[in-house]
């Protein structure tokens, strides 16, 4: 009896969650926090520990991830101002020439999604793809596409992008794990998904309707500029990667700890290693590049008005995981795994398809889905790697069928100019392939972890 009040709270949480969000059109933040505290009513905790559990989980949750989503969005903003994302497109588009131009937007959109929100590296790069599809006199989608899966799969599948940033904090799991295993994954399902699959989705006739772009592609190219971009990028990615690397050495006997390691672990940190590259990018690509103090300091200020958000949903995001271990309801789902053959991996990714694709919102589904996980691994005996292929399958699930109730599909829709239909018929499908995709090659790697 007790054990069918769990599944009910669980299983209600969710329903309420998604009413609040869909029915009543309240904010994620607000309606997360309502669905904590009905599992926990539901589930049987008291008053108290309902409220020490929103303190924990709130508590718990940003002590990590608000200070990555803080610097993040400002070197994402530096970026922005700076024009390195368009010159970066420029510079691949120069390389590959125009033949390779589709994997120049593919790599565009993977690096740049990477501290730049996807909303925000749609609007600056659109210009870029509509240009090419009136030079070339091709459907803008044979562009828009590859670009809109190269910053889709960085969005949810590699840190320190937001959200898998918050899903590894609520699993637990390392980020230099995360951001190999989120490459290894989202690099294959980039090239298939972006490149081939999407031609199946372009119009074979030209966008007779596409509006004259703003950006050209003969504009002058700041090699300097995109030089400065990639080192820029890949510093705080290399000492990321570095201290997790000597950090696991040492923790497993290979390496001997010493003043080094301890170093190279504190620098690695991506508290430290974010801090370094923002730092930098506000010299290199603000002050060098002409900003006065008074123009980073707004900059600076303005680009952390929509971190907010993120940050206070992330941490309801935590409160929800802490509620649902508290109640016990992880230990019983796990104890129930264990006596079928039902998969974690599955559970995480249908439970972040079924949130995704009922209120549209990629980060709250990813919070949801780990929330629920993040209760049952305790119960589990699982290693750093298995625990980030589940931290994929969340990611697989949260891009899944972006359609009317999705912010991005709105703005893809605006951007490229197309009917509803034409936008589900191209973008709706080509994530629901992405999404299908990799959780498929997740699903095969895990089996041989």
């Amino acid at each position: 009896m007790e054990n069918l009040q769990l599944y009910l709270a669980i299983v209600s949480g969710v329903a309420l969650l998604l009413f609040l969000i869909m029915k009543w059109k309240l904010n994620a933040f607000l309606s997360l926090l309502f669905a904590s505290i009905w599992v926990g009513l539901l589930g049987g905790l008291n008053t108290d520990e309902i409220i020490d559990s929103i303190a924990k989980g709130m508590g718990d949750t940003l002590a990590f991830v608000a200070t990555i989503v803080g610097l993040g969005a400002i070197f994402g903003a530096i970026l922005e101002h700076s024009g390195g994302a368009q010159a970066l497109a420029r510079y691949l588009l120069k390389k590959g020439g125009e033949s390779k131009s589709r994997l120049a937007l593919l790599s565009t959109g993977f690096i740049v999604s990477i501290p730049v929100f996807f909303d925000v590296g749609i609007i600056i790069l659109m210009p870029l793809v509509k240009a090419l599809a009136k030079k070339s006199n091709r459907h803008v989608l044979y562009y828009g596409l590859p670009l809109l899966t190269g910053l889709g799969i960085t969005h949810s599948f590699i840190p320190p992008t937001p959200g898998p940033v918050a899903v590894a904090d609520i699993l637990q799991v390392d980020l230099g794990y995360a951001i190999v295993v989120g490459a290894l994954v989202g690099i294959p399902v980039a090239l298939f998904c972006g490149l081939i699959m999407t031609k199946f989705l372009v119009p074979d006739t030209p966008d007779g309707e596409l509006e004259i772009a703003t950006e050209t592609t003969d504009q002058a190219l700041d090699e300097g500029l995109v030089r400065t971009i990639f080192w820029v990028l890949g510093l705080p990615i290399c000492l990321i990667l570095l201290g997790s690397f000597l950090n696991t050495m040492a923790r497993e006997g290979l390496i001997a700890s010493s003043v080094f390691v301890d170093v190279a672990a504190f620098i690695g940190h991506p508290f430290v290693s974010l801090l370094l590259a923002t730092f930098l990018a506000l010299y290199f690509l603000g002050v060098k590049k002409g900003l006065g103090k008074e123009a980073l300091f707004k900059l600076s200020n303005d680009s952390l008005a929509p971190a907010g958000s993120i940050i206070l949903i992330t941490g309801a995001g935590g409160v929800l995981k802490t509620v649902m271990i508290n109640t016990g309801i992880g230990d019983i789902i796990a104890q129930g795994m264990l006596n079928t053959s039902f998969s974690v991996l599955l559970l995480a990714y249908l439970v972040t398809v079924l949130v995704r694709i009922m209120q549209g919102s990629a980060t709250v589904a990813m919070l949801t889905g780990a929330g629920i996980v993040a209760a049952v691994l305790p119960g589990m005996d699982l290693n750093m790697l298995e625990k980030t292929f589940i931290m994929m399958a969340i990611a697989s699930g949260s891009i899944v069928m972006s359609h009317v109730n999705d912010s991005g599909f709105w703005l893809v829709n605006r951007i490229l100019g197309q009917s509803v239909q034409q936008t589900l018929r191209s973008w709706t499908i080509q994530s629901s392939l992405i999404s299908v995709t990799s959780f498929i090659l997740v699903l095969i790697a895990y089996q041989f972890v």
